[in-house]
């Protein structure tokens, strides 16, 4: 079933308490469970998008399961790509945390905002 899924940056040395300002919104199949599920991906994957906001800019994407996991695609190159860290088995459910691979290398962690 596809939902929205918003997350927020977490507590971090930058961001002592967290940041709304600062994250992604995934529109995304997820089980009963609020896991990633390749198996529902729509046949028009064009519809399993994300918006990335960062306190004032925007970013839109396509979200991908592939031979790596689950990855945020900004174009079509593997350096226009994030990915996110063990996809396959956090839970996209409030209150929950996932960490993102950036493509400045850094790893940032996410805090599951809401689900809808």
């Amino acid at each position: 079933m596809m939902r929205t899924v918003r997350l927020e940056l977490a507590r971090c040395h930058d961001f002592p308490e967290g940041s709304r300002k600062h994250g992604y919104e995934l529109h995304v199949p997820l089980t009963w469970g609020g896991r990633l599920d390749h198996k529902a991906m729509p046949e028009d994957r064009s519809e399993v998008t994300f918006h990335r906001f960062w306190d004032g800019e925007n970013e839109w994407g396509h979200v991908r399961h592939g031979q790596h996991g689950w990855v945020l695609a900004f174009g079509r190159g593997a350096d226009e790509e994030e990915t996110i860290f063990k996809g396959d088995q956090h839970r996209f459910v409030a209150g929950e945390y996932v960490s993102i691979e950036e493509r400045d290398g850094q790893s940032r962690t996410f805090r599951v905002a809401s689900v809808h």
